[in-house]
């Protein structure tokens, strides 16, 4: 299942709910990640914090994929690089 996230507040919305839907506490998913519960607080609570690091090994532990498309459905799927 997609969840289109377009601002902060949807991210740590996502995030929490990522989280309970594993069964994992604060403090369990902190252990798993080598942070502090309170920073998971912090990430579920104000994300505009989280770093790309800490983006990408959350979604891994929480069993989630980063992916990041165009919102124009009508682009050329056969963008590449070097055209950004």
């Amino acid at each position: 299942m997609q969840h289109p996230i377009r601002t902060t507040l949807q991210l740590g919305q996502l995030l929490l709910s990522a989280r309970k839907h594993q069964g994992l506490s604060q403090a369990e998913l902190a252990a798993r990640l080598g942070l502090s519960q309170a920073r998971i607080s912090q990430l579920e609570q104000q994300p505009e914090t989280i770093t790309a690091l800490q983006l990408l090994q959350l979604t891994s532990v929480l069993g989630l994929e980063l992916l990041v498309q165009s919102r124009d459905s009508t682009q050329d799927a056969g963008s590449t690089e070097a055209e950004w």
